[in-house]
């Protein structure tokens, strides 16, 4: 299946697949510290997971389609999917959990629509979605920020299944924040212990990992800043004014910047040029569309995050937005 999304005249790219997954392989690289530095070696664990299930998964996809597996497997698009999705889950998921959800990313959030190119949605958040609406439990018991686990526990507890360390699994404060307005309590009750400066305590440090990669990726024009800047201010502008209706019901505008996956989703998720809007104008309005809908989420539906399901559903949009955007034309003489 193919979408156009863009019309002639095309100009030759300076650059290839390869290199632009490199680069975004290389602006993770603050955020998997930093997560290493919080939790322990169960991110590399779930980071060695997702990334070994999404490129066996590759391989034997683009076997049955009799495609070239070298020039394919070394655009490491599928492993760049495989890294996002591992930092995205909780690091103290059951094996299977990042192993079911690399799958479902390459084969179905990839290559059934055929391969890199032709998928309509993001594939980490394919993979991602379908583990939040599968396997709800699993999927928020996160490891609390505080615990380093070593290499034997981390072993245990992921292919196990079972914790022996005390107070492992914490909510996060988005989670709290969720829960606190869902039983109608003031934001002001919720414990002191779980706010850091910005956001929740040691998730502010991943978000500004995720910031630093998202201004390296803007750096080396990997990507432009049409998208980024309008999720951000997708949500920073609902939340401000609700903020500013009712302070004790509603975060703060920043809060909702550093916390969750919001600077994540700004510089890397969104940004995906596959199954995001082509043209400028079209990137504000998708960007901005998938922050306002994270926002939505958040506040008024059931999931204390809504990065990944605003992203695909921006995704069905970005066609119809490329179509009404369409650039038009330039008629030169012959």
């Amino acid at each position: 299946m193919q979408f156009s999304t863009s019309c002639s005249p095309f100009l030759p790219a300076n650059t290839s697949v390869h290199r632009v997954m490199r680069q975004v392989l290389i602006a993770l690289i603050p955020a998997f510290t930093a997560m290493f530095w919080l939790f322990g070696y169960t991110v590399l664990l779930q980071l060695l997971l997702a990334s070994s299930t999404a490129l066996l998964a590759e391989v034997i996809c683009l076997r049955l389609r009799k495609r070239p597996v070298k020039i394919h497997l070394m655009d490491l698009s599928a492993l760049v999917s495989a890294v996002l999705l591992a930092l995205a889950i909780p690091t103290i998921a059951p094996w299977w959990v990042s192993t079911c959800g690399a799958l479902f990313a390459i084969i179905i959030g990839k290559q059934v629509y055929g391969g890199l190119g032709y998928n309509p949605f993001n594939p980490a958040m394919t993979g991602y979605v379908f583990l939040l609406i599968s396997f709800p439990q699993q999927m928020t018991a996160w490891q609390a920020p505080d615990i380093f686990i070593s290499l034997a526990d981390a072993l245990h507890v992921i292919f196990s299944g079972t914790a022996t360390i005390d107070g492992l699994s914490s909510a996060t404060l988005l989670d709290s924040i969720k829960t606190a307005g869902a039983s109608t309590a003031l934001l002001t009750e919720i414990p002191s212990t779980s706010t850091g400066l910005l956001a929740g305590a040691g998730w502010e440090l991943i978000s500004m990992a995720y910031l630093l990669g998202g201004l390296w990726l803007l750096y080396r024009k990997v990507i432009s800043w049409h998208i980024p800047v309008a999720v951000l201010l997708g949500i920073f502008m609902p939340a401000g004014i609700n903020f500013f209706l009712d302070a004790n019901a509603a975060s703060s505008p920043v809060f909702h910047l550093f916390s969750g996956a919001s600077l994540c989703g700004a510089f890397f998720i969104a940004t995906d040029p596959v199954s995001a809007a082509t043209s400028n104008t079209g990137r504000l309005i998708y960007g901005g569309l998938i922050g306002l809908l994270s926002y939505i989420i958040r506040y008024w539906g059931g999931y204390p995050d809504g990065i990944a399901f605003a992203v695909l559903l921006a995704n069905l949009a970005a066609p119809s937005i490329d179509y009404y955007l369409r650039p038009k034309p330039v008629n030169q003489p012959l």
